[in-house]
């Protein structure tokens, strides 16, 4: 996976950094209104990286004016798709060209492993930028299947502007799966990076003004959620709002857009998601591989993470001795280390919350397979041990609350019918996987069990081409990802004609 990418590159490569770290409105680099800042830090050391812009409601309104003049001008919201999509993959050779930079600001800035930087996360944006190019002169508009002597012509029209909030867990994969969609449909965009994460963001948006995009088209307001995010979601000129983050979150964002203009919301939030292993299952040593990754990849930072494993009580022990033996192998540490497979937890409020779970499953009785501690606080960074809890119960909050962290509750069952039931147990249903041998059980329970994606003998969000987005309280109003993400910026219009 990291076989291109050497320390010595990252060190040179750390040296070469210049930091963007103003808001990006209407082509250009400016400081807040009011000269504010707020710090971004090396979670891995704790130290001060840069300060960046802190924008607020005026910010935020200059942005609004740049984005709605680039769409009524319609230097991009009335181009061909095709003129869109040639400047979009221009767009995406950038990020290619500039993969090792972008991977190690977001090293820096999130605590992630560089490797998983460098060989996912940046070619994924990339890719995903790509691929919406493309398919944007692809799509065709329809005619109703009306009456002779009348005409029912139905087209997508963009929204016009769109506020974009992001997470801190995967900053440039996330604003590729926002900007894809939305700027291909011909969209004027204004994203806010989630203050943990600037850096990628505002680097990104200078890259889309390189490649063409034109000044006004894409716009990054850093700055506090209370603050940048909450005039974004009042502003009455913006069109629709796109949310990744937490449940808690996304709700404000419903009441922002009922104060305000009733703009279209789109959320994608939170989950607690099971990996339910049938007795079947088969190879364990390819099961507990998929396991480990969908509990502890990003350190558990991630909305869809397998934090449940739901397994079958005959081959709960087995499995689990082989997850303790190659979780040998997860070297926790400086994410810049391209061999780092688990870097640092995003800030210390964060490390110290996850911690505070760990001690309230030791309190509720759950058994402590792994970890439970914290690691390397000579660093000065906030890094936490891979924890597995035998969970014993559904109901106990390591099995409830999402951690957000590398925290795992094991939970054993004897039935078909018990497991989906603990599955589906839950507020939220944003993905979950299941291992089978046979097909018919595979089938039986990917259908009956209340998620948005349901991964099969793997765990995986599907591609580029599958929707991704939650049922119950892990989503609001769309998708992420694949075409079905291009209906969600459009407006939806009939041209009914009468012929004489």
């Amino acid at each position: 996976m990291t076989d291109t990418l050497t320390r010595s590159a990252i060190d040179q490569q750390v040296e070469r950094l210049e930091y963007r770290n103003q808001a990006f409105i209407n082509g250009r680099f400016v400081a807040a209104r009011s000269g504010a800042t707020f710090s971004t830090l090396n979670p891995a050391t704790g130290q001060v990286l840069s300060e960046i812009a802190a924008c607020d409601a005026e910010d935020v309104d200059d942005a609004v004016k740049a984005a709605r003049a680039a769409f009524d001008a319609g230097v991009w919201s009335r181009l061909a798709p095709a003129e869109r999509k040639a400047t979009m993959i221009r767009f995406a050779e950038l990020i290619d060209a500039n993969r090792l930079e972008l991977s190690v600001l977001e090293s820096l800035e999130a605590g992630k492993p560089v490797g998983e930087c460098y060989a996912i996360d940046i070619p994924d944006t990339a890719n995903t930028i790509r691929w919406h190019a493309e398919a944007g002169d692809k799509l065709y508009d329809a005619l109703s299947p009306s009456a002779p002597g009348n005409i029912g012509m139905i087209k997508r029209e963009p929204i016009g502007v769109v506020g974009a909030v992001l997470p801190w867990n995967f900053p440039c994969m996330m604003a590729g799966w926002k900007l894809g969609p939305a700027l291909i449909t011909g969209n004027s965009v204004i994203l806010k990076p989630a203050e943990l994460t600037s850096l990628a963001t505002l680097r990104l948006a200078e890259l889309a003004f390189e490649a063409g995009i034109p000044a006004g088209v894409l716009n990054v307001v850093p700055g506090l959620g209370h603050t940048a995010g909450k005039a974004i979601g009042l502003h009455p000129d913006i069109d629709m709002t796109a949310f990744t983050g937490s449940t808690e979150v996304g709700r404000l964002f419903l009441e922002y857009s009922a104060k305000s203009n009733l703009k279209r919301v789109v959320l994608e939030c939170g989950g607690k998601n099971p990996q339910v292993v049938m007795g079947d299952a088969g190879d364990l040593q390819a099961v507990a591989s998929n396991v480990l990754s969908a509990a502890f990849w990003n350190m558990g930072e991630n909305c869809s993470a397998g934090s449940r494993l739901i397994v079958h009580r005959s081959i709960k022990d087995a499995l689990l001795e082989e997850m303790l033996s190659q979780l040998e192998d997860w070297a926790t540490g400086d994410p810049l280390d391209p061999s780092v497979r688990l870097g640092a937890l995003i800030e210390e409020a964060h490390m110290d919350k996850v911690l505070g779970h760990i001690e309230q499953a030791k309190a509720e009785g759950c058994k402590l397979v792994t970890g439970g501690v914290r690691l390397h606080a000579e660093s000065g960074g906030y890094f936490v041990a891979p924890t597995i809890f035998d969970a014993t119960s559904n109901r106990s909050s390591v099995a409830q609350d999402e951690i957000f962290g590398p925290v795992l509750a094991v939970i054993a069952f004897d039935t078909e019918e018990e497991a989906i039931a603990i599955a589906n147990d839950t507020c939220y249903g944003l993905a979950a996987s299941l291992w089978t041998a046979n097909i018919n059980t595979a089938h039986r329970m990917a259908a009956a069990i209340r998620a948005g994606t349901v991964s099969v003998n793997c765990f995986s969000e599907g591609d580029i081409s599958t929707p991704f987005g939650g049922y119950k309280q892990s989503g609001f109003g769309g998708r992420d990802k694949s075409i079905y993400a291009h209906d969600q910026y459009c407006e939806l219009k009939t041209t009914w004609i009468q012929l004489s």
